[in-house]
């Protein structure tokens, strides 16, 4: 079973499903968020905050959090391993 993983204000992805987390502030990255809007594969939830990191996932949609990438990378390793404490 997928685990859901929080990308901020109440907002979830399946783990299974995110390809990758990259920083939203290179050029490519933009084109990337411009040509997702462009096509309805973007999904803004960063509830209207600075958009910190992207989520592609296998569907080729892109997912914008107001979560920094690392946190939410941390939030997956976490996932991994819930039986850690």
């Amino acid at each position: 079973m997928d685990h859901l993983i929080n990308i901020g204000f109440g907002n979830y992805v399946l783990a299974g499903r995110v390809i990758s987390i990259v920083n939203p502030a290179s050029s490519p990255m933009k084109r990337l968020r411009e040509d997702a809007r462009a096509e309805g594969r973007l999904v803004d939830a960063t509830q209207g905050r600075k958009t910190r990191s992207i989520l592609v996932t296998d569907s080729n949609h892109v997912i914008l959090s107001a979560i920094q990438p690392e946190t939410v990378r941390q939030r997956f390793l976490q996932e991994e391993k819930p039986d850690a404490a």
